[in-house]
């Protein structure tokens, strides 16, 4: 009988090709695989991990979740010295281990999760620029205005077919739930969007985060956007931003007792999608 591992982790992703295994290419999963089967002394074609949301080239995360079945016969051992085996076996600090826990019954990383939480960074001329954060923040040439950004971001949240927004997929839907998409200035002058959504479509938070841009930089209209989501057919009004100035932020799940029930609704409500 397999052995099902929750893993929190959070990676910076400049350096990476997304998420999923690429042939050639540095990956997420490729890495933390490799690393998995090597502290278990498993062969690698055992281990194959799940994550909450496939993030694309250049998207980094501060608390991403994925489960990995562990085949019967691979001895795990005490799960905070596999930790330390895995993270020593990475040797890059451009991954970082949270947590491995045994993973409550019927929990998913991926249907299981109720919401995902993301940030944009944009350094535009209305900021102090910082150094230290270059590699997470996008840098505009032009100066946004953010209430009109709040605006068009506040429009767009509900229930709502989100194909203006996504690339499409054969046979997978772009219904999404935006709870929450809002932008606020930091000290510096940074803008951070706060974007939650109970899944995304692939390129949604970077394509909504275009459409922000365009109407605080005053190339579209509030009206337009939403007309624009509204027809549900892809766009291209407006730019999907840079990968470097998202962050997967984290992924909210119930309580344990619930997690299978929640995978088991997710799955019946929307079927195959792309997160």
């Amino acid at each position: 009988m397999s052995t099902r591992l929750r893993i929190d982790l959070g990676y910076l992703g400049t350096n990476f090709s997304g998420w999923a295994i690429q042939p050639g290419l540095r990956t997420v999963q490729g890495s933390l695989e490799e690393a998995l089967a090597i502290a278990l002394r498993c062969d690698r074609s055992l281990i194959t991990s799940v994550v909450a949301g496939r993030t694309d080239a250049g998207v980094h995360a501060l608390h991403q979740v994925c489960h990995v079945e562990i085949p019967d016969g691979v001895k795990l051992g005490k799960l905070d010295s596999l930790l330390k085996r895995v993270q020593g076996t990475l040797r890059t600090d451009d991954i970082a281990l949270h947590q491995i826990s045994l993973a409550p019954e019927g929990f998913d990383a991926r249907f299981s999760a109720l919401s995902r939480t993301y940030e944009y960074r944009i350094d535009d001329r209305g900021s102090k620029r910082n150094p230290l954060h270059h590699l997470f923040t996008y840098r505009s040439s032009f100066s946004l205005d953010d209430a009109a950004m709040n605006a068009v971001s506040q429009r767009l949240c509900g229930l709502h077919d989100f194909a203006a927004f996504c690339r499409p997929k054969p046979g997978a839907t772009t219904i999404r739930h935006l709870t929450h998409f809002a932008w606020t200035r930091d000290a510096d002058g940074i803008l951070t969007g706060s974007v939650i959504a109970d899944a995304f479509c692939h390129s949604m938070v970077r394509s909504l985060v275009g459409s922000a841009v365009a109407v605080g930089r005053g190339r579209l209209s509030v009206k337009e956007v939403v007309e624009l989501r509204n027809k549900g057919e892809r766009t291209s009004a407006w730019t999907t931003m840079a990968a470097k100035g998202l962050t997967l932020i984290s992924v909210e799940y119930p309580p344990d007792e619930l997690v299978a029930s929640r995978a088991l609704d997710t799955r019946t409500r929307r079927g195959s999608t792309s997160d």
